[in-house]
């Protein structure tokens, strides 16, 4: 802009196969949506994999050596390992690195109520009041089979004024997940100054609900066996009455909920040793 402010971002395609995001920064990028202040940059993350997608094998395409979005800590793009996603991780960190404010858009594998991942910090379950949608915010630790993009550097540290969300628009190939990441993207630039109400207003495809629900995620689930499996169709935001309820089998071993009342969160379909399973949360009344 040449005028003073900050460097944001609007990422897409973490995952090649999310396509929500793309058709988001692709509408902006249609219309010509230049910042007021500061600095934007729009982002096509894992573009190799975003260019590998195939309608008969759709889900292949997440990524092609390892998972784009559980890469950013500076150990691991500091090191030695290789891969294509670790390349391109590395040639966006520069830029990244100056980036004061993310919003990075994601999908779902399965059709559950869209979710804003804000982190386990005050500031991000702020911002995520703040752009006011989805309805339903997550405060999660991320996973531990690495840290995702939104946490990295001063993104997951409470004395920097950086800040970063992470949304799950939907579903993956649900019309509705393009529309919510076109709406969140403009309302997004829209809250921090960078375009006019009126401006955003005039792109806006979805309403925000009158109030938002926040589940404090206590946990992962971290899959050690090949053979794990639910022991239902979860598909997430489900909430499971009492302590000690068996929802899955990882071998032989029972996964059960670690408390009553307790919200399974984005439980997957990609059931690996070392992956999230689901993470296991609550709702909490969270106010400033």
């Amino acid at each position: 802009s040449g005028k003073a402010g900050p460097h944001v971002m609007i990422s897409s395609v973490g995952h090649g196969n999310e396509l929500c995001g793309a058709i988001a920064v692709d509408n902006l990028l249609q219309n010509n949506v230049r910042p007021l202040k500061g600095k934007l940059t729009l982002a096509f993350m894992n573009v190799d994999a975003f260019l590998s997608f195939d309608t008969d094998n759709p889900s292949a395409s997440r990524y092609l050596d390892e998972d784009f979005n559980r890469l950013w800590t500076k150990d691991v793009l500091a090191g030695s390992r290789d891969s294509i996603e670790l390349n391109r991780a590395r040639k966006v960190l520069p830029i990244l690195d100056k980036v004061d404010l993310l919003l990075d858009i994601h999908s779902m594998q399965t059709a559950t109520k869209p979710l804003m991942m804000a982190g386990p910090l005050k500031k991000g379950y702020e911002f995520a009041k703040r752009l006011g949608i989805p309805e339903v915010v997550v405060m999660d630790f991320g996973h531990r089979a690495g840290r995702r993009m939104r946490e990295y550097g001063g993104f997951s540290d409470p004395a920097s004024n950086k800040n970063a969300l992470l949304i799950e628009c939907g579903q993956n190939w649900d019309q509705r997940s393009a529309d919510l990441a076109i709406t969140a993207s403009w309302r997004f630039l829209m809250i921090l100054g960078l375009i006019s109400k009126e401006n955003a207003f005039a792109h806006l495809k979805t309403e925000p609900k009158t109030e938002q629900r926040i589940i404090q995620v206590s946990g992962p689930y971290t899959i050690r066996n090949s053979d794990f499996r639910f022991k239902e169709h979860y598909v997430g935001l489900e909430e499971i009455a009492s302590a000690d309820t068996l929802i899955a089998h990882d071998g032989d071993i029972e996964v059960r909920t670690p408390y009553d009342n307790c919200i399974l969160v984005m439980p997957s379909r990609r059931q690996r040793p070392g992956d999230t399973a689901v993470r296991f949360g609550k709702y909490i009344d969270f106010r400033s």
